[in-house]
């Protein structure tokens, strides 16, 4: 009956059931999916049998695959005498690195990297812009000779980029106003060439300073040619943007005293672009630069820095530039090639070009109005130097300070002159002081460091005082008789310097008797001795603004002693004196008759020779004979002027 009855329960049995295994191995969906996905794609075209069955080409599975590889890997391992399972062990062996290329072949493919591109730079700009980047990537190596090719590689580019106006950033009001693409795209252009040619000239600031020490000789060569670049951009393009950066290297470089290649080449930098510069801007700005880091050095600088003011186009009338596209005078056409226009047009047309030419004059005026005020501020900051100067007394440049103002003596202010003209006789006494005292002390003596030309510096005292008086002062009374007798005792010593007729371009030996060592003179102004000496001479006996002091008596002393000078100079600069005598004979011979007639003597006394007043020698108590020994002189040329000299006064003489 037990047994019936387990038998008989369909759930009798339930629990020795094991219903996890059961469930376990119940097929799932997942498993399915993951089937489909382990099967192999297909991607082989069905191809149709010649008995026109259509046939899908079975594709091998991958355990095949993988079955079929590992077969043919062992058995080329085998045939190789490799085992098997050494084979999938990884390698311990250590692995070499890559070694450096040489500096010589990375030079070659820096230089083939460049010429590219700029190549593609130079194609299209405007697309290729972005490339300026990579130039300054290159300019950052580690190898000078590369920087080196990078840096001139950029100057050669952006020389070529930078357009004939300066680029002005934009407003928010223009960033906003919606453009043209074209526009755009010029825009995108000059904002990343003017951000590339900032750091560029940011770059050429730093390796200029970092070769001041000369310790590193990399850092001096790329100095160099930072330098270099820095003149090059500002003679290329001095409009362009960051003009004063490239100023203050260049004015950083001629403010050291060592002169060499850089120094002479940021000199005739500026110095071209004084010469070159019509707007006035940029002579204007280095000016400033220039007085501001001579005042900051006490002007002790090298004469040729302040000498470089000598170029500038002060005030001066400016060449008008003529016009590519318009002809001033047209030729008018005949009738019948003339356009047929109607009263209507012409009307137009005759108001339209009136309205351009209003224009044209408004722009004409505001341009000369603010060239004439940047000129203006330039002659300011220039006098101001130069009194400056006058009022320290540096060594070396006095010389080129008296040189400034006489060439810019007729755009001094009036109210200048006293004050001018006292510091003028204070440096005329101070060399006459110099003089007196070279002539007592032995020359081993005196410091030679220091030492200056007395000589030369009153002499251009002299011009200076007199230039003055003959630009604006032509209506002033002012007494100049002290530079008069100076230059009066002036003549004999200086008829026997060695160096009269030379310049510091004169090829001479050094002294071998001389203690010191020999050493470069640094003068500038290549004007001699004696062209200095007949250029004061004529300002006082030529010149319209002071023929009231050209009194008889001074007249006939600067004749006598010019004559005894004569007989010592050499043949040239005695040419020059007897050709200045021959002009003074024509224009003041009737009161210089009395010197060169034997018949009789016009003065009472005696000729005192020795004395370097001009009122005090009693010059027409005696007679010309000079003129005699001047007859025989070794040279024909000056025997033949001077046979001639009397015959000229004579002449003269009678005619008054």
């Amino acid at each position: 009956m037990k047994a019936k009855s387990q038998s008989g329960h369909p759930f009798a049995a339930a629990a020795h059931w094991n219903l996890e295994q059961s469930y376990e191995n119940q097929p799932r969906n997942g498993s399915n999916k993951r089937k489909t996905k382990e099967k192999p794609e297909r991607t082989r075209l069905p191809i149709k049998t010649a008995t026109g069955i259509v046939q899908v080409p079975n594709l091998p599975s991958a355990a095949t695959l993988d079955e079929d590889t590992e077969s043919a890997s062992d058995d080329e391992d085998e045939q190789d005498g490799i085992d098997p399972t050494q084979a999938t062990l990884p390698s311990t062996a250590p692995v070499a690195a890559e070694k450096p290329l040489p500096l010589r072949k990375r030079v070659i493919i820096a230089k083939e990297e460049l010429a590219n591109i700029a190549t593609l730079i130079n194609e299209d700009p405007e697309e290729n812009v972005g490339l300026l980047k990579r130039l300054k990537e290159i300019s950052d190596d580690a190898a000078v000779q590369i920087r080196v090719l990078a840096v001139g590689t950029m100057l050669a580019v952006y020389k070529d980029l930078i357009p004939g106006y300066r680029i002005r950033a934009l407003s928010e009001e223009e960033m906003k106003v919606k453009v043209t693409k074209e526009v755009r795209k010029v825009r995108g252009f000059e904002q990343a060439l003017v951000t590339g040619y900032s750091g560029f000239v940011k770059m050429l600031g730093g390796l200029a300073r970092a070769g001041r020490g000369g310790s590193d000789k990399d850092a001096v060569a790329l100095s160099k040619v930072a330098i270099n670049c820095a003149c090059g951009l500002l003679a290329a393009v001095p409009h362009f943007n960051f003009r004063t950066e490239l100023l203050k290297i260049i004015v950083e470089r001629v403010s050291v005293r060592a002169v060499d290649e850089t120094f002479v080449k940021c000199r005739t930098t500026l110095e071209e672009l004084f010469r070159t510069d019509e707007d006035g801007g940029p002579s204007c700005e280095a000016v400033q630069l220039l007085s501001k880091m001579m005042r900051a050095k006490h002007y002790l600088v090298d004469e040729s820095v302040l000498n470089t003011f000598l170029s500038l186009r002060l005030l001066s009338e400016l060449d008008v530039k003529g016009s590519n596209s318009a002809v001033d005078n047209p030729r008018k056409r005949k009738k019948k090639d003339r356009e047929f226009r109607t009263k209507k047009a012409r009307k137009l047309d005759k108001e339209q070009k009136a309205s351009e030419k209003e224009m044209m004059e408004a722009d004409a005026t505001v341009s000369h109005e603010e060239r004439e005020k940047r000129q203006s501020e330039t002659l300011k900051l220039v006098f101001a130097t130069y009194f400056r100067i006058l009022k320290e007394k540096p060594p070396g440049l006095m010389g080129a300070t008296l040189e400034g103002l006489a060439k810019y003596a007729h755009l001094i202010n009036l109210d200048f002159f006293g004050d001018l003209l006292v510091a003028l006789r204070e440096l005329v006494s101070d060399a006459k002081g110099e003089a007196e005292e070279e002539g007592e002390e032995e020359k081993g003596d005196k410091d030679e460091g220091a030492d200056c030309n007395v000589v030369r510096e009153a002499l251009l005292c002299i011009i200076t005082a007199f230039a003055l008086l003959s630009g604006q002062g032509e209506g002033i009374t002012i007494d100049l008789t002290f530079f008069t007798t100076h230059l009066y005792a002036t003549l004999l010593p200086l008829c026997l310097s060695p160096d009269l007729e030379l310049t510091t371009k004169s090829l001479r030996l050094p002294d071998p008797h001389s203690p010191l060592p020999a050493v470069s003179s640094s003068r500038i102004n290549l004007s001699t001795e004696i062209e200095l000496l007949l250029r004061a001479l004529s300002s006082i006996f030529f010149s319209t603004a002071h023929q009231k002091s050209t009194t008889p008596l001074r007249l006939a002393s600067f004749t006598k002693r010019l004559l005894t000078t004569a007989l010592q100079t050499p043949e040239k600069s005695s040419l020059a004196l007897l050709g200045l005598l021959n002009k003074l004979a024509i224009k003041h011979g009737r009161k210089l008759s009395a010197l060169f007639s034997t018949e009789e003597v016009v003065g009472d006394g005696v000729w005192d020779g020795r004395v370097d007043e001009p009122e005090m020698s009693n010059p027409f108590a005696a007679t010309a004979w000079e003129v005699v020994l001047l007859r025989r002189h070794y040279s024909p040329k000056v025997a033949e002027a001077a046979a001639a000299l009397p015959g000229m006064f004579a002449e003269r003489g009678r005619e008054g």
